[in-house]
């Protein structure tokens, strides 16, 4: 056994047909975890799902379903347990951004952001909570940000991931005594297909912003992703932990 395990362990990832959530998916198949790859998208997340398998060897299945509706937190979850019959492991990385200055924010832009990043979040954990009980185990890990500290044209976002940070700690304090727990992984700057798009001077203006000079990858969120999922971290739940290369440590943007 490794420094971590999630051997056998179901992993529900959300969003996770790209970046973040592809990275995060990926870590946990080659550490021998069966993952459910969900996206808004059935293509995306078949094709997601067939190059993860096609990589790593494990077995992973793809769920089309938007976790921000009931329905389709229900739908994901369903379709989990009746591929695989148990649940162990649920992330939530699923997460938009629609940034603007607070008296430019729509009405519109505000509820969607809240509704995908917190509210997703919030459905999908309480369809996983039961069968969780029942099995006496569970990792939920949810994907943060260190918006949450506040970010200029970024009042949905923030709100968001800091609403996320304590429903983080709620699930902690409900599934403590049955063998669940809940913690927040908060990423900054991280190379995703949104950072690529932006030009040279743009990505190095953002990279000389963190400490460490670098923009973060998506396996340095998949690690930290891992470590709480694992069955050694079994006393470890309500906290959270910074991938973020030191940007944490200033309130500078």
């Amino acid at each position: 056994m490794g420094l971590v395990s999630v051997q056998d362990r179901v992993a529900v990832v959300t969003g996770a047909a790209q970046g973040i959530g592809l990275g995060i998916a990926g870590r946990l198949a080659r550490s021998g975890a069966l993952v459910v790859v969900n996206d808004l998208d059935q293509q995306r997340a078949e094709e997601a799902a067939g190059k993860l398998a096609a990589d790593t060897g494990a077995t992973v299945h793809a769920v089309a379903a938007d976790v921000g509706l009931r329905e389709g937190a229900a739908d994901l979850v369903s379709s989990a347990l009746a591929r695989f019959g148990r649940v162990d492991i649920l992330v939530n990385n699923a997460g938009i951004g629609r940034d603007r200055t607070v008296l430019k924010l729509s009405e519109e832009d505000w509820d969607e952001v809240i509704r995908v990043n917190l509210k997703g979040p919030f459905l999908a954990a309480q369809q996983v909570m039961a069968p969780m009980r029942e099995q006496k185990h569970g990792r939920i890990v949810n994907i943060g940000s260190r918006a949450w500290l506040g970010g200029f044209g970024q009042a949905n976002y923030s709100a968001a991931k800091g609403g996320l940070l304590s429903l983080t700690r709620t699930l902690a304090l409900e599934g403590a005594r049955h063998g669940i727990t809940a913690n927040c992984v908060m990423p900054a700057l991280i190379e995703t297909p949104l950072f690529q798009q932006l030009d040279d001077a743009a990505k190095a203006r953002l990279a000389g912003t963190v400490p460490m000079g670098r923009v973060g990858r998506p396996e340095d969120v998949a690690w930290a992703v891992e470590s709480f999922a694992a069955d050694e971290a079994s006393y470890v739940t309500g906290q959270h932990v910074y991938v973020c290369g030191g940007r944490s440590l200033s309130s500078a943007e």
